[in-house]
């Protein structure tokens, strides 16, 4: 998966944001039940990144809320 930037993030459309998102928290998903069913993983750091990622979009997406609102 390929670095997410605040760059990247602020020109996509809310819709491809939510779409984004939705797919990080799959990717999550999987991840974490990769790591318990006890098979390894080939990148210890991926949680991590996809972690980051949700964080960044949904800061964003709070940051433009709180503009409109203004």
């Amino acid at each position: 998966m390929p670095q997410l930037t605040a760059k990247d993030i602020r020109k996509l459309t809310p819709t491809e944001r939510k779409k984004k998102l939705d797919e990080l928290y799959n990717e999550l998903s999987s991840i974490r039940i990769e790591l318990t069913t006890g098979g390894g993983t080939d990148n210890p750091y991926k949680t991590r990144a996809v972690k980051r990622a949700i964080a960044r979009i949904l800061t964003i997406a709070r940051e433009e809320e709180l503009e409109v609102t203004r």
